[in-house]
């Protein structure tokens, strides 16, 4: 009986590495997906539909003439995973993972990053260099 159970968490011990790859291999795919939108879009913003950081993030970029790709994580398939990886850009203290907003391919941050380029003025050069604005 000690053999069989021997066996058992050897096979268990097995088959949750082999998860732990797994879910390893498809949060990097996911982080290309990712890469791959904010390199070839001037400005994304992965946001949450009804959430009201991101609904102003999206008026300010609007105001200013962007037209962002906006990817609502909430319906998109590969919504929870990516979320996980912008969780993993943006932690730097940052408990909010949406709005995340990437320009020229970089990641910018999140609202606050948003509104202090805004405030401070280096919002426009930043999207002018990007391709957003022909200002």
């Amino acid at each position: 009986m000690a053999k069989a159970m021997t066996l058992n968490s050897e096979a268990s011990s097995s088959s949750s590495s082999s998860a732990a790859a797994a879910a390893a291999m498809k949060l990097e795919k996911t982080y290309e997906i990712v890469t791959h939108l904010a390199s070839s879009n001037a400005v994304v913003l992965f946001s949450i539909s009804g959430c009201c950081m991101c609904t102003v993030a999206k008026r300010l970029l609007f105001s200013l003439g962007v037209g962002p790709t906006i990817v609502e994580l909430d319906h998109h398939v590969a919504g929870r995973e990516i979320q996980a990886v912008l969780f993993q850009l943006s932690s730097n203290g940052q408990h909010q993972t949406v709005p995340a907003i990437f320009v020229g391919g970089k990641f910018l941050g999140g609202i606050e990053t948003l509104m202090a380029c805004h405030i401070n003025g280096t919002l426009v050069p930043l999207l002018k260099d990007a391709g957003a604005l022909w200002l």
